[in-house]
């Protein structure tokens, strides 16, 4: 018997191998989204930008596709950058630099990442939504070189920052780890995955 194929509509390959890591214990078989399938994310919210990009994934590839959008909301700054994380600046070091600048010497470094996954059927139509959330601070500087905002963003439970965490911490820990785990029994229930 042919195992359930699921579409993670995403063109980051870090992003489909931690989603796909974290389906790992469901008898499923991943794939990600067509490489020429571009999505604008034009959603006011983290729920409408992830419905966008896994409708247009399903439509396409006529299979079950879960897509995710999230964030990092940081508490000084009235919840942003939020569902703009990803255009705050050009760069990761522009990001970085213009994050830091913001908050100064600000003592309050409060901060959550947030994901909403969403489930779709091969149809496109939406069937489940679930969030996750990540708390912590942010480091006054990143942990180490090259990183996004997961370089500043100090997890106390871990001791580490996100970027730092291995895939089972990220599973458990991370925002998208546990909307992926909030989603999963509907996964399983839709496509009659027994375990």
């Amino acid at each position: 018997m042919s195992k359930p194929l699921i579409t993670i509509a995403s063109g980051n390959l870090k992003k489909v191998a931690e989603i796909e890591h974290m389906l790992g214990p469901l008898p499923i078989e991943v794939q990600r989204q067509p490489n020429d399938l571009n999505v604008e994310e034009t959603g006011a919210t983290y729920l409408e930008n992830a419905l966008l990009k896994a409708q247009a994934a399903a439509e396409r590839t006529k299979s079950w596709t879960i897509a995710d959008d999230s964030g990092l909301e940081v508490d000084a700054l009235d919840g942003k950058p939020g569902i703009y994380s990803a255009r705050f600046a050009p760069t990761n070091k522009e990001k970085i630099h213009k994050l830091l600048t913001t908050l100064a010497e600000n003592p309050y470094r409060s901060a959550r990442f947030c994901s909403v996954m969403v489930l779709c059927d091969p149809a496109g139509n939406f069937i489940k939504e679930a969030e996750g959330i990540c708390w912590g601070e942010l480091l006054k500087e990143p942990a180490y070189a090259g990183g996004e905002f997961d370089s500043l963003f100090w997890i106390r439970e871990t001791k580490c920052t996100y970027g730092e965490l291995n895939q089972e911490q990220l599973s458990r820990f991370g925002s998208r780890g546990k909307a992926a785990r909030s989603l999963a029994p509907c996964l399983r229930e839709r496509l009659g995955i027994k375990i």
